[in-house]
Parts: C-alpha cells; sequence; structure tokens
C-alpha cells in the first residue's frame, strides 16, 4: 500500500508543478497565434465550455467536497492500490485547477482551437484529467472483462 501511496503522491505533485508552472508563462503575458491554435490567456470562472459559471465562488467549494467524496470513496474502496498512477494524474490536475480558482479568481486556461471549428479554452490541466478519465474507463472495462473470462 506504501507503493501505490507514493505514486499517487508523486503523480499528484508532478502535474500539479507542471501545470502551475505552464500557467506562470501565460500569466506573465505570453501569447503566440497561428491558424489554428491561439495560445493566449483566459480565466474561465465555470468547468468545461463556462458552465456553472453562475455558482461564482460556490464553485471552488463544490469541487473540493466533490475531490474528498471521490477521495474517501477509493480509499475506502481500496481502488488506490490498483489505480495509483492515473487517480494521482486525476487529482494533481483537479487540484491545480482549484488553486487557481482561490487564486486568480478563476481557471487559467491559454490553449484556444480554432481550425475548423471553434472550440473551447482549455489548459494542461485538463488535458490531463480527461486522459485519467479515459485511462481508468478502459482500465475498469477490461479487467472487469478479463474477470468475467476467469468465472
Amino acid at each position: 500500500m506504501t507503493k501505490a501511496w507514493a505514486t499517487f503522491i508523486l503523480a499528484l505533485a508532478g502535474i500539479y508543478i507542471i501545470d502551475q508552472n505552464i500557467k506562470t508563462i501565460f500569466l506573465s503575458g505570453w501569447q503566440w497565434e497561428n491558424s489554428c491554435i491561439s495560445l493566449t490567456l483566459v480565466f474561465n470562472k465555470g468547468v468545461a465550455f463556462s458552465m456553472f459559471s453562475f455558482l461564482g465562488p460556490y464553485l471552488k467549494w463544490i469541487q473540493i467536497a466533490l475531490l474528498a467524496g471521490v477521495l474517501g470513496y477509493i480509499i475506502h474502496g481500496k481502488y488506490l492500490q490498483r489505480y495509483s498512477l492515473p487517480l494521482g494524474i486525476l487529482f494533481g490536475a483537479g487540484i491545480s485547477n482549484i488553486a487557481d480558482r482561490f487564486i486568480h479568481g478563476g481557471v487559467v486556461d491559454y490553449v484556444y482551437w480554432h481550425c475548423g471549428f471553434d472550440f473551447a479554452v482549455f489548459n494542461f490541466a485538463d488535458v490531463m484529467i480527461d486522459l485519467s478519465v479515459g485511462w481508468l474507463l478502459i482500465n475498469s472495462i477490461f479487467l472487469k472483462k478479463n474477470m468475467d473470462e476467469k468465472v
């Protein structure tokens, strides 16, 4: 169990540090643009596609409660042993975005895709959240399939 906690904490810290350092670059005023992607600073007051922005300052507290609930669930269900790396990535990214809400009043986003269609503005933490959720879904589907085949 110690190895699982170490993996979880190192992944969490690594993603948090990487994300906050990338955001610092954009907070300093750096920008770049071409015909498909703009790298420019935006503060997102909501979640994906600015949903729930009407919740204002309550959103960060709701997100903290959700992360705490998920942490309790994974500890109680002993999922940390099996999924420590993707869960560490998920929590590191989530905590980084929540920290932005406390420090900057909104999540620091900077990647705007506009090649062929307009897409939401997002950041490294958002990509890591998507990656870790996909990883967890794929693992749970294949592990369940393997367990079903053994029965």
